[in-house]
């Protein structure tokens, strides 16, 4: 909104008005604005949480520290998602296809995190809101940014055909313009397409056409898109659960949740950045920059939270907070077009929701086989084995985050590594 009067101003020649068009600016902006209101307004919603006696209920699994837990504030997750809105629809241009999804899905999954929540602790039932109804939610905010990114005529990518070559044109010299954009030999040009980026590779496009095109060309038109949807689909359920399973130690899930945050801004700075793209030879994406400045507001929304997050924790998120973050997640590789990196940038999430996948199934194998259930893990998920085996909770939280931000490098180190 701010971003809209400053654009007025400037056109009525308003000195210093210019600035709000720097993408630079608004970024800093943006993480400032929600580390604020994560630190001074988070404290005050803290409050209020305690005094509404909205607190955490423990189920009894033996682990050390758990019982001192009982009655923490919950439902934090509303200090995040104030965090990440209100900068965002402060200082982005709220007319964005991809601002409008990521808004979306933010509160899409945060009302669905705030339902069961609500079920728990204040209709006191521990179970929540049904695993089926949680995936019912997810499935159809999938579906939207699925649909939206296949056939949404804002979502481009800029290809280059050629008729000839002639060195002294540069990609960067022609997409500044209209498109197309054409001289005697070579032309610019947005255009729709369902591709993803394959890490480690020289020809690093994966286009789902051709993927459908191994069932008969004549399925393309009517497969491909049902195949992107799905695909899109998974990918926001697994990760929104892997973010919300994570959350089991103070800090991990926020702290873990900042690292993926700040490298896939890295990805969407480059990728929307016409001369970056070119010199790194990555896909480039018209209009991606903006989704810069939501990450920021994302990443100031997770470190001021795991101000009070940390160990020991002031205040949970709950589902309000872990599925809005993973969701998030999910979105912003899936519009970067790095869908095929999530395992490496979310391999926290990914290691997490393995564990329990691995100790169920194993579990059910031997029962069914050997008569009596075996484990794998002393406890799923992961974090609560190693509590298991004695490590202090803080320690396993930092550790998770060192993991997490190599996994991070390593991503970002993909760029060159084709």
């Amino acid at each position: 909104m701010i971003y809209y009067l400053f654009e007025y101003l400037e056109k009525m020649n308003f000195q210093g008005a210019g600035v709000f068009q720097y993408i630079s600016f608004r970024v800093a902006a943006s993480i400032i604005l929600s580390l604020i209101i994560s630190l001074v307004f988070g404290k005050r919603i803290i409050g209020a949480l305690t005094r509404m006696q909205i607190g955490e209920t423990i189920r009894d699994l033996g682990l050390e520290g758990e019982k001192q837990k009982k009655g923490t504030p919950t439902m934090g997750g509303i200090i995040i998602i104030a965090s990440i809105l209100i900068p965002t629809l402060l200082f982005c241009q709220i007319h964005n296809v991809y601002i409008l999804l990521l808004i979306l899905t933010t509160v899409w999954l945060g009302i669905v995190g705030f339902i069961d929540d609500y079920i728990k602790v204040i209709k006191k039932d521990k179970e929540g809101l049904s695993g089926r109804l949680k995936v019912v939610g997810q499935f159809g905010l999938g579906i939207i940014v699925g649909l939206t990114m296949y056939y949404n005529s804002n979502v481009n990518i800029v290809r280059e055909t050629t008729d000839g070559l002639n060195p002294k044109y540069s990609v960067a010299d022609k997409v500044r313009g209209e498109f197309p954009r054409k001289d005697s030999l070579r032309t610019f040009v947005k255009v729709r397409s369902a591709v993803t980026t394959i890490p480690f590779a020289k020809k690093h496009e994966l286009s789902y056409a051709k993927i459908a095109s191994w069932f008969g060309e004549k399925a393309v038109p009517f497969l491909t898109p049902l195949l992107y949807i799905l695909i899109v689909t998974f990918i926001i359920i697994a990760v929104s659960n892997g973010a919300n399973i994570t959350d089991g130690l103070d800090g991990l899930a926020t702290g873990t949740s900042a690292i993926i945050g700040v490298c896939l801004g890295v990805f969407a700075y480059l990728s929307g950045n016409v001369n970056f793209a070119q010199y790194l030879n990555i896909m480039y994406i018209p209009n991606l920059g903006e989704l810069t400045i939501f990450i920021a507001a994302f990443v100031g929304a997770c470190i001021g939270f795991l101000w009070y997050n940390n160990f020991p924790a002031q205040v949970f998120m709950g589902d309000t907070g872990s599925l809005a973050l993973g969701g998030i997640i999910a979105t912003l590789a899936i519009v970067i077009r790095k869908e095929l990196l999530i395992p490496i940038i979310c391999g926290v999430f990914l290691i997490e929701n393995m564990s329990v996948i691995i100790q169920v199934g194993y579990f059910k194998y031997t029962k069914k086989r050997f008569g009596e259930g075996r484990r794998i893990f002393l406890m799923s998920p992961l974090h609560h084995h190693y509590q298991k085996l004695g490590y202090h909770e803080s320690k396993i939280a930092v550790r998770f985050w060192i993991i997490g931000l190599l996994l991070a490098v390593l991503s970002i180190v993909t760029l060159k590594l084709q």
